[in-house]
């Protein structure tokens, strides 16, 4: 089976139900592949890949996000392609997911383990022991809000998040001045998608907040990543219950 992989947690659980040898591309920010990165061909990013190269890789199975794909550029795919589209919204979803693709590349036992290391690891969902907003993007300003994984992580883990009653899209853009008056708690800055680092801490303690870089992987990446994840995330929402 040829396989391309569009959506960069996937590309890393692929890798390790074992499948490095017949995955045959992946895009630009699918940095997670293991030994055999120069054999896996490049086909752009993930809202803008090149369907011309993703044809010329002749694949079997193509593996998909609704939410992280450009939605013509799939269904361009799929003309040539079997498409396996994910939509993952909830810790229960992603592990379905999981269980999806497993099958689909005929790697059920290897899928099962990680299911249920997954399940192991994330355990039943914490009490609150926290209240913050996690910042998706910076200049407009965007929150993570309802109905995205990001939420579904912050919740399992004891992390009330502060944006879920924001009014509008899953991920809320919000004024400089609205976002003053709210009573956010903490500000998680993640490492992706928006590169947050110590430079920008200042112009949100400017805005009276408290901001804290995080790992953007442990809270927006599914797949075997979250065992990977799992005593991050652990020690993070103990932290920042202390």
């Amino acid at each position: 089976m040829r396989i391309v992989s569009l959506v960069p947690s996937w590309t890393e659980y692929l890798i390790d139900l074992g499948l490095s040898n017949q995955l045959k591309g992946r895009t630009k920010f699918c940095v997670r592949v293991g030994d055999n990165k120069n054999d896996i061909a490049v086909i752009g990013g993930t809202k803008n890949f090149h369907v011309d190269k993703v044809e010329s890789l002749q694949p079997d199975l193509i593996i998909a996000s609704k939410e992280e794909n450009d939605q013509s550029l799939v269904e361009a795919c799929s003309n040539f392609s079997d498409v396996l589209l994910t939509d993952v919204k909830s810790i229960h979803g992603a592990v379905a997911a999981c269980q999806e693709i497993a099958r689909a590349t005929k790697k059920e036992k290897t899928g099962q383990e990680w299911c249920d290391r997954i399940q192991q690891t994330w355990g039943e969902p914490r009490t609150q022991r926290a209240r913050a907003s996690y910042v998706v993007w910076n200049s407009p300003l965007m929150l993570a809000g309802q109905d995205t994984f990001i939420h579904a992580v912050m919740e399992w883990w004891g992390i009330d998040n502060a944006a879920k009653d924001l009014q509008g899209k899953r991920y809320p853009e919000i004024s400089e001045s609205k976002w003053r008056e709210m009573e956010s708690g903490l500000a998680l800055l993640p490492s992706e998608p928006f590169p947050f680092q110590p430079k920008h801490l200042a112009m949100f303690r400017e805005m009276g907040k408290k901001p804290l870089l995080v790992d953007g992987e442990a809270f927006s990446w599914y797949g075997s990543r979250m065992v990977h994840v799992a005593p991050y995330l652990e020690h993070l929402a103990s932290e920042l219950q202390a």
